[in-house]
Parts: C-alpha cells; sequence; structure tokens
C-alpha cells in the first residue's frame, strides 16, 4: 500500500509538471469577436508569444458587494516570463504593512530616512531631489514606482522590507511558489541576501530610529529550470549561444499578480490570510498612486511629453497617449528582456463600468535575450491594447443586474502647479 501511495503522488505530480494551459470558454468566445489581424495572429500562436490572460468580472449585489470570478487564456503557472517592474507592486504594499509595526516609534510611509551601506555593492541615498523637502521616504518611492515604474525606487523598498520578510510574508498569505530574490542593480545572490542599515530622522536630521542590516538565511527552491530564448547577451556584451537561465530570479504567476491587486482593491473579497494589514490611509494612498497620471503629480515633476498618460497603462496605450477622462485605470505594469506584462483594474464612471485585466505576452523574434532588440512596438503594444479595449467593449455591453457603486475609486487628483523648476526627462526603469 505504501509503494502504491508513493507512486500515485509520483504520478499526480508528474501531471501538475504536463498540465494543459488553461482557456475557458467565454474569453474563446469574447476574442473571436475581435476582428484586428494582429490580434488574431498573435493569439493563434501561444507557443511564439507565451501568453497569458486572466479576465476578472465583477459582479454587485444591491448593496454593491463585489461577487468576482477569474476567466483564464492560456493559462500556464509553470510558464516562466520575467516579471520586471511588476514585483513593485508586492514591495510598495508590503513596504507600507512594515511601516505599520513602527507606528509606536512616531514612524509612517512620509518620515524621511537614510540608507546607509553595510556590505558590498551596497549603495548610500542621503537626498532625494524629486521629494517636496528633498528627502526619501516610502511614499515618495511608491509615487516615483507607480508613476513611472522607477526603478531604484523599487530597490530601496526592497532593501527597508528585507528579502527574508519579503519572501516569508508572501508565503505566509498563500503564495508558496511567489519569489523575489533581486534588487534591480547588478549584484550576486549573496549581495542580495544582505540590505542595507537605513535611519529614519526627523527634519533636522535627528535620528528617530536605525533599522539594522538584515540578511536573510532562508534557503529557496530553485528546483524548477526557467530558461527562456536561444541566446542573451552577457554582461561583457557577449553573444552567448544558450538560452539565459532565470531559474533564480524574481518570480511571479499572472495569477499572484491578478491576487495580490484585488486583495488591496477589495480586500474582503479575498481570503483573510491574503490581505495586507493595512490602514484606511494606507489604501487611500496606494488607490491614488495606482492610478494618477505623471502630469498631475508635482512632487515628482516630470516631462508630460515623455510620460504621459498612457505611459505606464498598457491596456489604453495607443497614439494619441490619451485615456478618456471617465476613465481610470488602477495597475501595475512590467517590461524586460521582450516580456511585456499589466495587471489592472479599469474603472468607467460614465458607464458604471469595472474589470480588472492582467496579461502578459513575450515578443522577441530573434530569440537573443538583453539585446534592447525586442518587438514592443510593432507587436507588444498593440497587442495589448487590442485586448484591452476586446476585453472593455465586451464589458460596456455585458448586462448587469446592478450597476457598481465606484465612490471609492473616484478621487479628486492633484492639479500641477505652474512653477520653473525643471521637469525630469530621464529615469531607470
Amino acid at each position: 500500500m505504501r509503494q502504491y501511495s508513493i507512486f500515485l503522488a509520483l504520478f499526480i505530480c508528474s501531471l501538475s509538471n504536463t498540465a494543459q494551459p488553461r482557456t475557458d470558454e467565454l474569453l474563446k468566445g469574447v476574442f473571436a469577436t475581435e476582428k484586428d489581424s494582429l490580434f488574431q495572429s498573435v493569439i493563434q500562436h501561444p507557443e511564439i508569444y507565451r501568453y497569458q490572460i486572466i479576465y476578472t468580472q465583477i459582479n454587485r449585489d444591491k448593496n454593491s458587494v463585489p461577487s468576482i470570478t477569474n476567466y483564464y487564456f492560456n493559462y500556464d503557472s509553470l510558464q516562466y516570463f520575467n516579471p520586471a517592474s511588476t514585483v513593485k507592486m508586492p514591495l510598495a504594499f508590503l513596504a507600507l504593512e512594515k511601516l505599520n509595526t513602527l507606528k509606536n516609534k512616531g514612524i509612517d510611509k512620509f518620515t524621511p530616512m537614510q540608507y546607509d551601506s553595510g556590505y558590498s555593492r551596497q549603495t548610500v541615498l542621503y537626498k532625494d531631489s524629486t521629494a517636496e523637502n528633498g528627502l526619501p521616504s516610502i511614499a515618495q518611492f511608491i509615487r516615483k514606482a507607480f508613476l513611472v515604474s522607477d526603478n531604484d525606487a523599487y530597490t530601496r523598498m526592497y532593501e527597508f522590507v528585507g528579502q527574508q520578510t519579503t519572501n516569508r510574508r508572501l508565503h505566509e498569505m498563500g503564495y508558496p511558489d511567489m519569489r523575489i530574490t533581486r534588487r534591480f542593480m547588478r549584484m550576486n545572490a549573496d549581495e542580495n541576501r544582505h540590505t542595507n542599515p537605513i535611519r529614519f530622522i526627523k527634519s533636522d536630521g535627528s535620528l528617530i530610529y536605525l533599522q539594522p542590516p538584515a540578511y536573510n538565511t532562508d534557503s529557496f527552491d530553485f528546483s524548477h529550470i526557467n530558461k527562456m530564448g536561444k541566446a542573451y547577451m552577457n554582461a561583457q556584451d557577449s553573444l552567448i549561444n544558450e538560452p539565459i537561465d532565470f531559474t533564480t530570479a524574481n518570480n511571479v504567476t499572472v495569477f499572484h499578480l491578478q491576487q495580490l491587486l484585488q486583495s488591496v482593491l477589495f480586500p474582503n473579497s479575498v481570503p483573510a490570510n491574503r490581505r495586507f494589514e493595512l490602514e484606511k490611509a494606507d489604501y487611500d494612498f496606494l488607490y491614488r498612486y495606482l492610478s494618477q497620471y505623471p502630469a498631475e503629480t508635482d512632487y515628482p515633476k516630470y516631462d508630460t511629453g515623455l510620460y504621459y498618460d498612457s505611459y505606464v497603462k498598457f491596456f489604453f496605450k495607443q497614439g494619441s497617449h490619451s485615456i478618456p477622462n471617465y476613465i481610470r485605470v488602477f495597475n501595475k505594469v512590467g517590461w524586460a528582456y521582450g516580456c511585456l506584462t499589466d495587471v489592472s483594474y479599469v474603472a468607467d464612471f460614465k458607464n458604471k463600468v469595472e474589470f480588472m485585466l492582467t496579461a502578459t505576452i513575450y515578443v522577441n523574434s530573434d530569440g537573443v535575450m538583453n539585446d534592447n532588440k525586442y518587438d514592443y512596438d510593432n507587436i507588444g503594444y498593440p497587442f495589448l491594447y487590442k485586448l484591452g479595449q476586446c476585453i472593455y467593449n465586451y464589458e460596456l455591453k455585458r448586462e448587469r443586474k446592478y450597476k457598481p457603486d465606484l465612490s471609492k475609486f473616484n478621487i479628486h487628483y492633484e492639479k500641477r502647479k505652474d512653477d520653473s523648476r525643471p521637469a525630469i526627462k530621464e529615469i531607470d526603469n
């Protein structure tokens, strides 16, 4: 009997590793109505574009309590894509959660902080010219991470939360196969396990609290091998004729991303263990900067010609760069190594429409990774735009028993002041 149980367990495991991607009939029907030739060309070749899509339908009862259902298209939790900047989203949530444990020290997201160096390749940070007071803070990092997907902002949140706390907390929340192992700077595995000493300070520079350097002693499960492409450019710009190995890199699934965003937008719709320990002020702050445009922000002051309204809103990113003023997109995107990813909640206040859409696509026709030659502009962005509009148009026609109350997401945004400060034209994202 014991031998049979072992065999059965191994058989079930083998099935999970060779399972067919999940595709629901509803999305087959919706996508069949889209006549765009590029859209159909991509949809018909999942083996080339490695796309995965989750459409999240939201229905309200008479009290506007949401009922949420996911529909999948070519979803495969074992098919790797590089999550790129989408990992900034959970780090922002975790940073706010950690700050709530420091309230008794008089610390919040606006408290100035300074980073020292305590290990190899760590960098100091004492000033932030994009902030109104010229000092770094978690609030400013979150703004920059969501408004334009700033990379240093992610690195600094990673260093504040710590590699060990980040992964333990995500696993505790029910994401055992989610993994965040790296900053967005060139460091080896050991260096990424170490995070900086951080000082929280008053405006006069006096110390409030010192967070000591941290080291992650936990091991990671790297048993599932993740490789992509046919070749890659290494750090010395030499061509290596073999796939690039992402086995030890950051790892999420589109389902992880959808659940993480849902847990913040609709906390009561997910199990208690999947909710972040946040306060109303935290949620309000996140809703604002998940949806705000660079043009609506004074600090940082971004060049709106370069960082336009739809800059990080892929499902509405088109030639005009504008989004209808009655629509807001609460989201996080990522782009790297030919992978484009977006996890979004869309609210249409005029037509009383809401939905979530999460998708990733791989567009790298030459198969060479890290050469900065990807098909973002001619395939990736147009496909994601058409995907977004396809689902949006479906939602406009879909009958609902009750119209949603979207007042929670109807935010009064800032109006940029007319001043002489130069706008930021160059960012690392």
